[in-house]
């Protein structure tokens, strides 16, 4: 054991793996290694072992160390004194080394009684792995072509070599990549805490300049004005109602309705003056920057505008679509342009009227079913999908 030496586990330039099987103990000639379970990994240039369970403890030695080796076929062993049954012992293979050379790098031996080591085979493979041994014996590759010298980057007792390629190779370079996709992953993050910080930064530089023109109105003239608003409209909503502003509970709501009523009175008319909810709670929380809006918090809001007699109104279909959509928007006018659609085509799918109203198809087909309830349209539910047709009865 005193010929082996460290090893990173990683195969030189020129080296190539041969063979490699798991379940390999090592015995120091007669004597089992202080080294556990691990696999064993045959090259064109060296015999390496790798412990299982801790990848940085690997010890290699050269083909060119052996003189000979031989099979020792598993048997029975002696019966115990104290015990009724016979210990069965694993297929071995007997390697015979020349003496340690005297530049050879440290290993976990420093010295041994014994000039052969034993491979210990628990998951058996000894067969093949002999077989492989013995070609390369024979074939000397490693004279042929000899490695590149190791590049001396010793941490502890291990001295680094090249790295190459080999499953150890894979797996170390696997294990790097994960190191640095965590490193990338902190970096990220420190960097989205920067941009949060200068997001606040802005929000506070908008509402500074909102209460300047408020301040200053009749200092400022209706041009510059103007170009200052624009400036806070392309950055969003100038100064958004949060709770820390404006508390929580009814208070809040109140005022979120009010900043609601303000901001979409221009997006709905020209959408034709209804919006899905799901299209509102985007809208305003692409607005409002840092501070989001929850769900919950716009419903509730959306339910004050009647009692805050906001020009818009939450609705809820029957089917429970929710939509925002104004006060002056006209039932009757949405019923009969569905059905002039509908007549003019013959027949309409929620996806056609789409695209001739530029809607959505949920608020397209809510209008059909809304005109369908009464009774100007009648449906065809086919295989092809729902298809609605002018009422003649």
């Amino acid at each position: 054991m005193d010929r082996f030496s460290w090893s990173n586990g990683l195969l030189e330039i020129n080296e190539t793996l041969v063979i490699q099987q798991r379940g390999v103990k090592l015995y120091d000639g007669d004597d089992k290694a202080k080294l556990d379970v691990g696999v064993a990994l045959l090259s064109t240039h060296r015999l390496i072992w790798r412990d299982l369970k801790n990848h940085e403890c690997c010890i290699a030695i050269p083909l060119s160390q052996i003189i000979f080796f031989e099979e020792q076929a598993a048997g029975i062993g002696k019966r115990s004194v104290s015990a009724s049954t016979s210990l069965t012992l694993d297929a071995k293979i007997v390697i015979h080394l020349h003496p340690a050379p005297a530049n050879k790098e440290p290993g976990p031996y420093q010295q041994s009684k014994f000039s052969y080591i034993k491979l210990s085979f628990k998951e058996h493979g000894q067969i093949e792995f002999f077989r492989r041994l013995t070609e390369e014996m024979t074939q000397k590759r490693w004279e042929n072509t000899p490695v590149s010298q190791p590049i001396p980057t010793a941490t502890g007792a291990q001295a680094g070599r090249t790295r190459a390629v080999g499953i150890v190779g894979i797996e170390r370079k696997i294990e790097e990549r994960r190191k640095e996709t965590d490193k990338n992953i902190s970096e990220a993050f420190e960097d989205l805490s920067k941009l949060m910080v200068k997001a606040k930064e802005m929000v506070e530089l908008s509402r500074s300049i909102a209460n300047k023109i408020k301040d200053k109105q009749g200092d400022i003239t209706e041009d510059e004005t103007i170009r200052f608003k624009s400036y806070l409209l392309s950055m969003g909503i100038a100064n958004p109602v949060t709770r820390e502003t404006h508390g929580s509970g009814t208070h809040y709501h109140m005022q979120l309705a009010k900043q609601l009523g303000d901001m979409l009175q221009a997006p709905l008319e020209e959408r034709g003056g209804m919006m899905a909810l799901t299209e509102v709670y985007c809208l305003v929380n692409r607005a409002r920057g840092m501070e989001l809006l929850s769900p919950e918090d716009l419903v509730n809001a959306c339910k004050m505008f009647e009692s805050l007699k906001l020009p818009l109104r939450l609705r809820v279909f029957d089917s429970g679509v929710m939509v925002v959509q104004l006060q002056s928007h006209s039932e009757e006018e949405m019923i009969a342009s569905a059905l002039d659609n509908v007549s003019e085509k013959g027949s309409l799918t929620a996806e056609e009227f789409a695209k001739l109203l530029g809607l959505s198809v949920l608020l397209s087909k809510e209008r059909l079913l809304l005109a369908e309830k009464m009774g100007h349209l009648c449906r065809d539910d086919s295989v092809e999908g729902l298809r609605f047709y002018p009422n003649l009865f």
